[in-house]
């Protein structure tokens, strides 16, 4: 498994893709309630990167794919297909998966809203994905391997009483929305590839309220829980510097938030 190394100029462009995509969801953060479909947020989504950013919605065209994000709500775990009926509800939780391209490189992002009704159950999971997808992120480093990230996230979550997604995992992303290597969300410490400055890649566990299992519905796009149960994601396009990391799709409400979501772990 050999994953990219990018150059300075390379990293630069990355750091461009990144912060435009951030400010995707920032325009989304308003946007986003009950009462609108997933088809009005593609289609602003759309509008948005084109029109605003001047940049390429790299999703839309990409394996056949028509839509420039996925939307997924409640026990679906990714790859939603947004429809103009497919309306948000007060109780929902909703995952918003984008990817932008800008200068020749993607970025690559994804976070869960959640509806002003949503259940306490929801609102936990939605926590807790987010802050194992932190816990996995703070592993990265020079030296750490691909199974320190997935270790900590399977630590945490599992320590909840949530299950990982073992189907779906992260990926390198630069030039091409998919490279190499794949990020586990679960495995064991001090395994793995050894990451290098200049690697580039998601991490994005997808966490169940129930079992593991998913299934895949009959459009071949959109994965569920076997069980009917809620899931979450969280996901960032992460570079691993000299002496760490450095989140290229930082949103702005994480700016000076970024390790309080580990304050209570």
């Amino acid at each position: 498994m050999q994953a990219p190394i990018k150059n300075a100029e390379e990293i630069e462009l990355m750091r461009t893709s990144g912060k435009l995509l951030a400010q995707v969801f920032h325009m989304l953060d308003d946007f986003v309630k009950e009462g609108i479909s997933t088809l009005e947020i593609n289609d602003k989504v759309e509008d948005y990167i084109r029109n605003t950013l001047h940049s390429r919605p790299a999703s839309l065209g990409q394996y056949g794919y028509e839509f420039v994000l996925n939307s997924s709500i409640n026990d679906v775990v990714c790859h939603g297909i947004p429809k103009a009926t497919q309306v948000l509800k007060a109780k929902d939780i909703v995952n918003i998966d984008i990817t932008l391209e800008k200068g020749g490189f993607i970025a690559d992002s994804s976070k869960t809203y959640v509806m002003s009704n949503a259940s306490p159950i929801a609102k936990r999971l939605v926590k807790t994905t987010y802050d194992a997808m932190w816990y996995g992120i703070k592993k990265v480093k020079p030296g750490a391997t691909l199974g320190d990230i997935g270790a900590a996230i399977q630590s945490l979550a599992e320590g909840k009483g949530y299950s990982i997604v073992r189907e779906y995992c992260g990926h390198g992303v630069g030039r091409e929305m998919h490279e190499e290597p794949q990020v586990l969300h679960y495995g064991k410490a001090g395994t793995g590839l050894v990451l290098k400055e200049g690697m580039t890649f998601t991490i994005e566990p997808m966490i169940n309220q129930g079992k593991a299992k998913t299934k895949t519905k009959k459009d071949g796009w959109t994965v569920v829980t076997a069980d009917k149960k809620l899931s979450a994601q969280w996901e960032h396009t992460i570079l691993v510097t000299k002496t760490g990391y450095e989140v290229l799709t930082l949103r702005q409400e994480e700016q000076d938030t970024e390790h309080a979501s580990m304050k209570d772990q």
